[in-house]
C-alpha cells in the first residue's frame, strides 16, 4: 500500500473519531447543559426526561417536555406555559439558536402537546418591527390541547384533542393584529371545542372539526354575542348592529390563509341561523379600510333561517327553510366600496314564510330568485302597525314572476333591465294621501331602469286617493317597454311608456258626490273602448243642496259606448293627446242645478280659456255625440219644483277641440248641434271659438222651428208662474257675437196665436184679470218672419256660467220681440195696468165689505130687500161710462 493512501485513511478515521467525540459531547451537554442555556439566553425554561440531537442533520427528539416563560409578564415576546410528550424537530437552527437566540426549524412534531400559548403584544407600525424569536415553516401536532391568549391574558384561541398538519405556519404580529390568528399554507386539522374570541362582542365556538382530503367538516358553528341588547347598546352606543349566527353543520375545503387573505371553495352550511339586532342608531358614515379579503369559490347555505329584529324588538325581517348559493363570491377593499359591498358571479335564493316590515307588512309564502330570474307565490301586504308612509297596501297576489337580462350598478346608481314581469291574481287596495312635493328632486340613485314587458292578469284592484277609490275589477294588462331614468336637469325621474293594453269589466271611481262604473274598458296607446259608462249621484238633490256652500251641478249622466282611436301618451313625463276620433253613443244626460245655495263667487272662464288651461297638448280631430238626450233642470227658491229643459235626439259634431299646445294643429273649434228641442221641435246651433285668442271670442248661431208654445211650459211655469195655453213658435233665429264682458247679435221669432195664462203661486189657478191684461199687451201674432231685432249691451256676469249670458241674449230678444221694441216703457205700463187692477180689487172688496155691514132701516125694509139694494148700487158703479180711474 503506497504511503500517501495509508495517510489519507488515518486521517479520515481520525475525522470519524473527531466528529464522533464533538457529537457525543454535543449530546451530552444538549442533555445536561442546554435546559441552563436556553433559560440564560431565551425567554423560556424548558426541562425533559430524553433528548437525542443528530448535528449532521439538525434532527432533535425530545420526550416529556416542560416549558415555561421566564416571565409571564413580558407582552414582548411570546409566552409559553404547558407540557409535550413527544418533540421531534428536523433541521433545527443550531447555529441560529446559539449565536442569535432565535429558535428555527422546518419541520415539527408534537405529541400530545397541553400548552398555553401568550402572543406577543402586535408591533406598532411606526416602529421598528422586532424579530420573533420562535420560528417554524411546517408544524405537526397529535392529540394535542392548545390554549392561545392575547398579550391582556383575555383568551383568544382554544382546542382540545388537535390533530393538525400546517404547512409553512407563520403567527406574526401583524396576522394578529388584523384578527387573523395564524397565515398558513396548507393543513389538515381534527379537533373538539375549538374556541375563538376575536373581539369583546363576540365568541365563535366549534363541537368538532375534522378534515379529510381537503374537505374540512365542523360541526356545531356559533358565532355568540358576549353581551345582552341593552349591554351592547350602553357598551357600545355607536354601533348599529348586533349578530349571532349558528349552523348544525358546515364543510368546506381548500381553505388559505395568507398575506391576509382568506380563501376557502365548497362552504356549505346546515341549517343556519342568523340573527341581527338593530339598535336604531344613524351612526356617521366613516370610511374604513378592510384589512383582509375573503375569497369564496361556491357557498351554499340549507334550510336556514334568518330574523332581523328592529330596535323595539319587533321583526323587520324573516324568512325559515332558506336554501342560498353564491359563486365566486369576492369581499375586498375595492368591493366594499360599493352599493353591493360583494362582487358574485351566480347567486340563488329560496325561502319559505318570508316576512318584512317597514310600515307595510310584507309576507311570501314562498320566494325563488336568481342572478336571472325570480318568481313569488302567495303574496301579501298589509298596513303595518305604526304606519307613517303616505300610502297604504292592502293586497295578495298568488304568483309574481320575472326574468332579468342586466343588474348591476354604474358609478354607484342602478342599472337594471327586466325582460319580463308577470302579476297574476293581484286583490286589494292601495290607499293614498296627499303628495308631499320633494323638496329636492333627484334620480333617486337610478342610471336606467328598463322594464321590456309588464303582464296584469285576471286581477281586481282598488286604488283610493283622497277618499275616492278607484276600482279595477278583472282587470288584464300589458305595458311594453317602460324606460326610467333621470331628466336632463337630473331633477326627478323620466318615465316612457312605448306600448300598453288594458282591459276590466266593471270599473267604478267614487268620489264624494258620484259613483263612475263602466261595463267594459279597454284602452292601448291608440284606442279607447267604454262600454255602459255612468256616473250616478250618490246623495239625493235635497241633500246635495244642503251639502254645498254655493250653487253646484248636479250630474246625472250614462252612455252606451266611449270610443277613441289616435295616439296619446300617458305615463311619461311629456303627456299628450292627440285623438283623430271620438264617438258618444246614446248619452242620456241630466243636469240640476238649484239656486237656493249662495252664488258661486268665482270667476267662471269661458271654454276657450278653459281649454287654453290644459297642461298638455291635446288636440281632438273630430268629436261626434250621436243619438243622446241632454236634459237641465234649474230650481229657485221662488219656483214651485224645477225647470226644465230637455234636448232629445242630441247630436253634436265638435271640430278641433284642443288645448293651443299642438304645433302645426288648428286652434279654432267649431261646434255643430243639432237636437229636439223639449222633444217637440227641431233645434241647430252653430257654435265656433279659436283657444288661442286670449280674447276668448266666441259666435253662437241657431235655429228653432214648429215649437207649440205649450213645449216651453216646464221651464216657465216654475218661475214665471206664467203658462202658455196655445200657439206655435213658428221659427227662431239668433246670431250672437261675444267676448267674456258680453254679447251682441240679432234675434227673429215668428209665432201665432200666442196665449198665456198668468198662475197664482201654487201653478194651480188662473188669475184671470191678469191673464187678460198680459195677454192685450203680448203680440199673439207676427205674421211673417219680421225683422230682425238688435241684442245689445247685454253684460256678462263674471261668477255665471256662458250658458247664463247666452240665456240672457234671448231674454232680450224675447222681450224686443213678444212686448215691443221698448222693453223698458212697456214694462212700465204692464206694471202701471197690474197696479190699477189691484187698486180697482181693493174698492170691490171694500164695497162688498160695505154691503155686509147692518143699517138702521130707517125705510122699514127687510134685510132681503136691504141686500138686493146693495146690490144693484154695485152693478149701476160698473155700468156707468165714466168708470172710476182705477178701472
Amino acid at each position: 500500500m503506497r504511503k500517501w493512501v495509508k495517510k489519507m485513511l488515518i486521517g479520515f478515521g481520525v475525522l470519524l473519531i473527531i466528529i464522533l467525540a464533538v457529537n457525543f459531547g454535543v449530546n451530552f451537554w444538549l442533555r445536561t447543559q442546554l435546559p441552563n442555556y436556553i433559560k440564560d439566553n431565551t425567554n423560556y425554561k424548558v426541562s425533559y426526561k430524553k433528548l437525542d440531537v443528530d448535528l449532521g442533520t439538525g434532527n432533535i427528539l425530545a420526550t416529556g417536555i416542560t416549558v415555561n416563560g421566564k416571565d409571564p409578564q413580558n407582552n414582548e415576546v411570546i409566552g409559553l406555559q404547558g407540557t409535550i410528550d413527544t418533540l421531534k424537530i428536523s433541521r433545527f437552527g443550531i447555529f441560529d439558536a446559539i449565536f442569535n437566540k432565535q429558535i428555527s426549524s422546518s419541520d415539527v412534531l408534537l405529541g400530545s402537546p397541553n400548552l398555553n400559548v401568550i402572543l406577543a403584544k402586535p408591533i406598532d407600525k411606526k416602529t421598528e418591527k422586532k424579530k420573533n424569536p420562535v420560528s417554524f415553516e411546517n408544524i405537526r401536532i397529535h392529540n394535542g390541547s392548545i390554549t392561545i391568549f392575547k398579550h391582556t391574558k383575555q383568551k383568544f384561541l382554544s382546542v382540545q384533542k388537535l390533530d393538525l398538519f400546517v404547512e409553512n405556519l407563520q403567527m406574526a404580529e401583524e396576522s394578529v393584529k388584523n384578527k387573523l390568528p395564524v397565515v398558513f399554507d396548507r393543513y389538515e386539522i381534527k379537533g373538539k371545542n375549538l374556541f375563538f374570541r376575536p373581539n369583546n362582542m363576540y365568541a365563535l365556538t366549534i363541537n368538532t372539526i375534522n378534515t379529510s382530503n381537503g374537505q374540512v367538516s365542523v360541526e356545531n358553528f356559533k358565532v355568540t354575542s358576549l353581551l345582552t341588547f341593552n349591554e351592547f347598546k350602553r357598551f357600545y352606543p355607536k354601533k348599529r348592529k348586533l349578530f349571532e349566527f349558528a349552523a348544525q353543520k358546515m364543510n368546506f375545503k381548500d381553505i388559505v390563509l395568507k398575506n391576509n387573505i382568506i380563501s376557502l371553495s365548497d362552504a356549505n352550511f346546515q341549517n343556519p341561523v342568523l340573527t341581527i339586532s338593530n339598535t336604531g342608531v344613524l351612526s356617521k358614515k366613516e370610511k374604513k379600510e378592510l384589512n383582509f379579503e375573503l375569497n369564496l369559490e361556491n357557498v351554499k347555505f340549507t334550510n336556514g333561517t334568518v330574523e332581523i329584529n328592529k330596535p323595539d324588538g319587533s321583526k323587520l325581517v324573516s324568512g325559515r327553510n332558506i336554501h342560498a348559493s353564491l359563486s365566486h363570491l369576492q369581499l375586498s377593499k375595492e368591493s366594499s366600496e360599493q352599493v353591493i359591498p360583494i362582487n358574485y358571479k351566480d347567486f340563488t335564493f329560496s325561502g319559505k314564510d318570508v316576512y318584512f316590515s317597514d310600515g307595510q307588512n310584507v309576507t311570501a309564502e314562498s320566494i325563488a330568485l336568481n342572478s336571472k330570474s325570480g318568481e313569488i307565490r302567495n303574496l301579501s301586504v298589509s298596513p303595518g302597525s305604526s304606519i307613517t308612509a303616505t300610502t297604504a297596501v292592502t293586497l295578495k297576489s298568488n304568483h309574481i314572476a320575472f326574468n332579468i337580462n342586466k343588474f348591476g350598478f354604474i358609478d354607484r346608481k342602478l342599472n337594471l333591465d327586466i325582460k319580463d314581469v308577470l302579476v297574476e291574481n293581484a286583490n286589494g287596495n292601495i290607499k293614498t294621501g296627499e303628495n308631499k312635493p320633494n323638496k329636492k328632486p333627484g334620480s333617486g340613485g337610478i342610471q336606467s331602469v328598463i322594464v321590456r314587458k309588464l303582464s296584469l292578469r285576471n286581477s281586481n284592484v282598488i286604488y283610493d286617493k283622497g277618499s275616492q277609490p278607484l276600482a279595477f275589477n278583472d282587470l288584464n294588462a300589458v305595458v311594453n317597454m317602460i324606460e326610467i331614468g333621470p331628466k336632463n336637469n337630473n331633477q326627478g325621474l323620466d318615465v316612457k311608456v312605448k306600448d300598453y293594453f288594458l282591459t276590466t269589466k266593471n270599473f267604478s271611481y267614487k268620489t264624494k258626490f258620484y259613483l263612475m262604473s263602466v261595463g267594459l274598458l279597454k284602452l292601448n296607446k291608440n284606442k279607447i273602448q267604454v262600454n255602459n259608462f255612468a256616473m250616478k249621484p250618490l246623495v239625493s238633490r235635497a241633500q246635495f243642496i244642503k251639502m254645498i256652500p254655493v250653487e253646484r251641478d248636479l250630474y246625472d249622466l250614462k252612455a252606451g259606448q266611449i270610443t277613441a282611436e289616435g295616439n296619446w301618451d300617458l305615463f311619461s313625463n311629456n303627456k299628450s293627446i292627440n285623438a283623430s276620433n271620438v264617438l258618444i253613443q246614446s248619452a242620456d244626460a241630466n243636469i240640476f242645478r238649484s239656486k237656493i245655495p249662495e252664488d258661486d263667487p268665482k270667476i267662471k272662464p269661458l271654454y276657450s280659456k278653459l281649454l287654453r288651461s290644459i297642461k298638455i297638448p291635446m288636440y281632438i280631430n273630430n268629436l261626434d255625440l250621436k243619438n243622446s238626450i241632454l236634459v237641465y233642470e234649474e230650481d229657485t227658491p221662488q219656483s214651485a219644483g224645477p225647470g226644465k229643459l230637455t234636448f232629445g235626439n242630441f247630436n253634436m259634431n265638435v271640430k278641433n277641440l284642443n288645448s293651443a299646445k299642438t304645433k302645426g294643429k288648428p286652434t279654432r273649434v267649431d261646434i255643430k248641434i243639432n237636437c229636439s228641442f223639449m222633444n217637440l221641435a227641431p233645434l241647430s246651433v252653430n257654435w265656433n271659438f279659436d283657444v288661442a285668442n286670449q280674447n276668448d271670442v266666441f259666435t253662437i248661431a241657431g235655429r228653432a222651428a214648429n215649437l207649440p208654445a205649450s213645449g216651453i211650459n216646464p221651464f216657465i211655469r216654475p218661475y214665471l208662474h206664467v203658462t202658455a195655453t196655445s200657439g206655435t213658435i213658428q221659427e227662431m233665429l239668433f246670431n250672437f257675437k261675444g267676448n267674456p264682458a258680453g254679447l251682441n247679435g240679432t234675434f227673429n221669432l215668428k209665432h201665432k196665436d200666442l196665449k198665456i195664462a198668468v198662475l197664482n203661486k201654487n201653478n194651480q189657478e188662473k188669475k184671470g184679470i191678469l191673464t187678460a191684461v198680459a195677454n192685450l199687451l203680448l203680440k199673439s201674432d207676427s205674421g211673417s218672419l219680421p225683422e230682425a231685432v238688435d241684442v245689445e249691451g247685454v253684460e256678462r256676469d263674471p261668477t255665471k256660467s256662458f250658458f247664463n249670458l247666452f240665456w240672457k241674449g234671448i231674454e232680450q230678444g224675447l222681450k224686443k220681440t213678444l212686448i215691443g221694441r221698448n222693453v223698458d216703457k212697456t214694462e212700465k205700463k204692464v206694471k202701471k195696468a197690474v197696479s190699477s187692477v189691484k187698486e180697482m180689487k181693493q174698492s170691490v172688496k171694500e164695497i162688498k165689505q160695505e154691503i155686509k155691514k147692518p143699517t138702521n132701516n130707517k125705510d122699514n125694509t127687510t134685510p132681503q130687500e136691504e141686500k138686493k139694494e146693495k146690490k144693484g148700487f154695485l152693478k149701476n158703479i160698473f155700468k156707468k161710462k165714466d168708470k172710476p180711474e182705477t178701472a
